[in-house]
């Protein structure tokens, strides 16, 4: 399966983003209204600057207390995001999120953001592949 496919199994409405400069108190309201996990931070909805976890958040209210909400994202994003492009395996992008330990993976076209996977996504999409295979050799098995 390819990432391609895997984007056309997600609702259509585009990657949430949030500007450089927002506070991590908007951060954490736009991921909990939304219900994700992790937002990218962009200018301009379509490049990437970085990328923001709730995780990333926790880490920061752990080690600072309260105070750190009303720093920006771009304090504690990951700004050295690794993306994917359509054409990738479903395969190769779990053993990367795995790997390199991260949930969440923009989807690029150059230098533009056109989707973002999450790793749910993706083992969705792989266990729905799986569920086919498994109903083809029981078909070929019993007959039909």
């Amino acid at each position: 399966m390819l990432v391609s496919q895997i984007i056309k199994s997600k609702p259509e409405g585009g990657v949430i983003t949030i500007r450089p400069g927002s506070t991590l108190a908007d951060a954490a309201a736009l991921l909990s209204k939304q219900r994700i996990g992790a937002v990218v931070v962009s200018p301009d909805g379509a490049t990437v600057a970085g990328i923001l976890s709730e995780r990333d958040i926790v880490r920061e209210l752990g080690k600072r207390g309260p105070d750190c909400m009303a720093d920006t994202v771009d304090s504690i994003m990951t700004r050295n995001v690794y993306g994917c492009k359509p054409a990738d395996s479903a395969d190769l992008i779990l053993q990367t999120m795995t790997a390199k330990r991260f949930r969440h993976i923009p989807v690029m076209e150059g230098e533009k953001m056109i989707a973002l996977i999450s790793i749910g996504d993706v083992v969705a999409a792989r266990l729905s592949e799986l569920q086919l295979e498994k109903d083809a050799l029981t078909g070929m098995i019993m007959g039909y």
